[in-house]
């Protein structure tokens, strides 16, 4: 299922339904079945996700994420097609790098690959090894990056931050390894407890993602119902 259909259905779910309705279990619950293909071993876990994430072990955590299987499952990547359409407009000039954390199959390093062939593309991502066809691929943590400082003039992240436990250790990394950009993209969503995606973090405005950040000189622009952030760093 693509994102345009998936944020339709987020928008009726989350501004168009009373709260008290939109985040009741017996109401969510078939929406989760649905999601989630019928697996009611591992709904009570999806459902519950906000409380039980931080009591996880951090290898209980991944695993979680190892044996998802959803609707959105084989979608070839979670942004949308406006996002980096923008984005691909708002890379800095001057870079000649570009790392992209959890970067998954890889298709926002295609994208950068045709449009910025001067740029050099590394992917960053848990697993132990992805194929990518335009870009140098090194397995890490957005916890603990495996780079040096300014390692890369820009540094990407996207679809990541809303699922993370430790986000301030996560950010300060991204800050720490880029030299001159920082371009994250998040969902523009509201808390609610029950939220099929396992989001732990919400953006519902700017202004809290931009705290979240603190890259003092910054873009933070509504496209197609996410936020996609472009700071800029004096390094």
């Amino acid at each position: 299922m693509n994102r345009s259909v998936t944020n339709a259905i987020r928008y009726v779910l989350d501004e168009l339904l009373p709260p008290v309705l939109r985040d009741a279990r017996w109401f969510m619950y078939p929406f989760f079945y649905i999601w989630y293909k019928g697996n009611t071993k591992q709904i009570k876990v999806y459902m519950d996700f906000k409380d039980l994430a931080y009591d996880m072990t951090e290898a209980e955590f991944t695993e979680v994420y190892r044996n998802l299987d959803c609707m959105a499952r084989d979608r070839p990547t979670d942004l949308n097609m406006p996002s980096i359409k923008y984005m691909l407009t708002m890379l800095d000039p001057t870079a000649t790098s570009l790392m992209d954390v959890g970067c998954g199959n890889g298709y926002w390093l295609g994208c950068v690959a045709e449009q910025h062939k001067h740029l050099k593309l590394t992917g960053c991502d848990l697993y132990d090894n992805v194929p990518l066809k335009n870009a140098d691929y090194v397995k890490g943590s957005i916890y603990k990056l495996p780079f040096a400082d300014n390692a890369f003039d820009i540094v990407s992240c996207h679809h990541t931050i809303e699922h993370l436990r430790e986000l301030p250790d996560a950010i300060s990394e991204l800050k720490r390894v880029a030299k001159k950009q920082l371009v994250i993209v998040t969902p523009r969503q509201r808390y609610y407890y029950y939220t099929m995606d396992m989001h732990l973090n919400f953006y519902p405005i700017a202004s809290y993602l931009q705290k979240a950040i603190q890259v003092k000189d910054n873009i933070c622009k509504d496209i197609q119902g996410d936020w996609v952030y472009l700071g800029k760093l004096n390094k």
